[in-house]
């Protein structure tokens, strides 16, 4: 089954779609997992995502087992036999071994006798926008399965492969990204006091988040605002410009100091925009709410760990990227664990990233071992 499971992982990384547009990378684990008769498939789940269901008996919880579709808008510098087919896209953030994963445990389910419960392989679309667990958890053919526990892995290049990384309370960040656009007027650059130029306010506004910046992950009030793209005027020397886009992304632990920094964001926009003239709005988008894992679950998971022989690493401070399995955890008992990819493995969402495939069996024995806790008692 390992070979079996490696070659649908390379197809899948050969055929990456981005986020909202995974019609085909759900329609090839539809194929894959319909050879082994699960109960029932939901299709079209938030999107293109789809829920394959093992029933167990009418009583006893419901566990879903989440992983993502998605890849991402970057160019694949790889040059391996199952280098990326569409150009432009590829996945960098190693879903397919995920999905992979996830859906190595449908022949285990086919097989395997429990006396009760159900379990849901949930193939959840749009991660990395974060949009798609937040339409997921308010689909009406989600919240009729009314799920118990909902466990995720994340493959973590940096930690020792192999390695289960875990920790209670938050896991990932809170993570908001905005742009604000500020408009004057245009003018001629050799006079440019006819017009109103937003580049002195925009400078103001950048100077100013710095000092909104608490980057000491180890405090409550850590809060990370990262300058992502600033866009103002054109090449035309000719022309004083009259507008300016700054686009950031906002990091935090609590969703309560996120709030506390997006007020004083509006705040600083409002009165700098008024100081200079300009008209000013922001939006806000790509929101992910943070991690939040339940303690008994990742005592659970970390027993499970511990039953494999595998190393488990409890980190001490959150990690700074967002996931937006921070939906599921708002609502259910969940957990999401890190799986180490191995100490001196290319980063996430770097061009030149892989996933190990020696990292499935580790991840079928984890939700192999979680599944038989709960459902096995």
């Amino acid at each position: 089954m390992t070979d079996t499971l490696i070659k649908l992982r390379k197809q899948l990384h050969q055929h990456p779609e981005l986020s909202g547009n995974e019609e085909n990378t759900a329609k090839r684990i539809i194929d894959f997992v319909s050879e082994y008769h699960p109960s029932k498939i939901i299709q079209n789940l938030g999107g293109h995502g789809v829920a394959v269901i093992y029933e167990f008996g009418t009583n006893g919880p419901t566990v879903v087992i989440r992983c993502e579709l998605d890849a991402l808008p970057i160019i694949e510098k790889n040059s391996f036999a199952h280098q990326s087919k569409n150009r432009n896209v590829s996945h960098k953030c190693g879903h397919d071994g995920h999905m992979a994963i996830v859906a190595g445990l449908a022949p285990w389910l086919q097989n395997v006798r429990f006396k009760k419960g159900k379990v849901v392989l949930l193939f959840q679309p749009s991660e990395e926008t974060g949009e798609g667990a937040a339409k997921v958890v308010t689909d009406k053919k989600f919240l009729h399965l009314n799920p118990d526990y909902v466990f995720a892995l994340h493959n973590l290049p940096g930690q020792p492969l192999h390695a289960i990384v875990l920790k209670s309370g938050y896991f990932s960040a809170t993570v908001q990204s905005f742009c604000v656009r500020l408009k004057g007027k245009k003018a001629h650059a050799s006079e440019p006091e006819n017009g109103i130029n937003p580049t002195v306010a925009s400078a103001a506004l950048i100077q100013l988040f710095s000092k909104f910046t608490n980057p000491d992950a180890k405090s409550e009030d850590f809060a990370l605002l990262t300058p992502i793209c600033i866009d103002i005027g054109e090449k035309a020397y000719g022309i004083s410009p009259e507008k300016a886009e700054l686009h950031y992304t906002l990091r935090t632990w609590s969703g309560e100091r996120m709030h506390e920094l997006e007020a004083k964001i509006k705040d600083a926009v409002f009165n700098i925009g008024a100081t200079y003239h300009l008209t000013h709005e922001i939006e806000w988008f790509e929101f992910f709410p943070a991690t939040k894992n339940d303690t008994s679950g990742v005592t659970l998971v970390e027993n499970i760990a511990i039953q494999n022989g595998l190393k488990v690493s409890e980190i001490k401070t959150p990690l700074k990227f967002g996931e937006d399995f921070g939906w599921f955890s708002q609502k259910y008992k969940s957990v999401l664990f890190g799986l180490g990819a191995g100490e001196t493995h290319p980063s996430l969402h770097h061009s030149d990233f892989d996933f190990p495939d020696e990292l499935i069996n580790t991840g079928l024995k984890m939700f192999t071992g979680t599944v038989t806790e709960i459902l096995g008692k």
